[in-house]
C-alpha cells in the first residue's frame, strides 16, 4: 500500500504533455499489458476518474492495469502466494513519491486532496510495480474498499478456487464488480464459487497489504 497526503509543489497547468500510455506488447496470457517501467506518464488534465456504486475507479484509458511478467498460473506458489514476496517487488517511495504526484496531475486532482496510490492490479495478484498504467491515486480513506477486494481474490487465486489471469482481468476492468467477474460470492469471511457454493477459502489480510 502506498498511502499518503497528497502533497506536491509546482503543479501547473503548463506542465509539458506526455505522450498517451501505449498499448502494446500485450501479456501472453491475456489481454492486460505487460509491465514496462518506462512506460510514458499521462499529461496533465488528461484523465478522468469514474465511479461505480459510489466507489471510485480510474480512468481506463489512462490506467488501463499492467503485470508483472514473471507472475503466472505455473509461477504463483513461488511468488504472490509466497509469504513476503511482495516486499521484494514493491518500488520503493523515493520514485512512487514522484510518480504519485505526476499521476495526482494527470488526474486533476488537488494538492489537498488525500488518496492511496494503488496499483490497479495489486501486487498480490501479479501487477506491475512501476508502470504509471498500473498505478493511479485513489482518492478516499485508507485503507478502503478495494484493498479487501484485492486480499479475497488473492486468497481465491492461491486456494485454487480461481484462475490467476482472470482475477487481474476483473479487477483491472472494474474492481467495484470483480468478484462477479469471476464468479465468486463473498459471505461471513468466507470467499465461495457462486455456482458451487460449498466450494470456499477463507479470506485472509493481504500478504502485506500487497496493494
Amino acid at each position: 500500500m502506498l498511502a499518503a497526503t497528497l502533497a506536491f509543489a509546482g503543479c501547473h497547468a503548463s506542465d509539458a504533455a506526455t505522450p498517451a500510455p501505449t498499448t502494446t506488447p500485450r501479456a501472453a496470457s491475456g489481454d492486460l499489458l505487460v509491465g514496462d517501467s518506462a512506460a510514458a506518464m499521462p499529461g496533465p488534465g488528461t484523465c478522468k476518474l469514474g465511479s461505480r456504486d459510489g466507489q471510485p475507479l480510474p480512468d481506463p484509458h489512462c490506467t488501463p492495469g499492467a503485470v508483472n511478467p514473471a507472475v503466472r498460473q505455473d509461477t504463483i506458489k513461488d511468488t504472490i502466494c509466497r509469504t513476503g514476496w511482495t516486499k521484494t517487488v514493491r518500488p520503493p517511495t523515493s520514485k512512487t513519491s514522484a510518480m504519485k504526484a505526476a499521476s495526482a496531475r494527470s488526474y486533476d486532482l488537488a494538492p489537498a486532496d488525500k488518496g492511496e496510490y494503488d496499483h490497479l492490479v495489486s501486487l498480490e495478484l501479479g501487477g506491475a510495480p512501476d508502470d504509471p498504467r498500473n498505478l493511479w491515486v485513489e482518492p478516499g480513506k485508507i485503507p478502503n474498499p478495494k484493498d479487501a477486494v484485492e486480499n479475497k481474490l488473492h486468497a481465491a487465486v492461491c486456494s485454487g478456487l480461481i484462475q490467476l489471469a482472470p482475477a487481474q482481468k476483473a479487477i483491472a476492468a472494474n474492481w467495484v464488480t470483480a468478484f462477479d467477474a469471476v464468479g465468486l460470492r463473498v459471505a461471513g469471511g468466507k470467499v465461495c464459487l457462486r455456482d458451487k457454493p460449498t466450494s470456499c477459502v477463507t479470506s485472509h489480510r493481504g500478504d502485506e497489504d500487497g496493494n
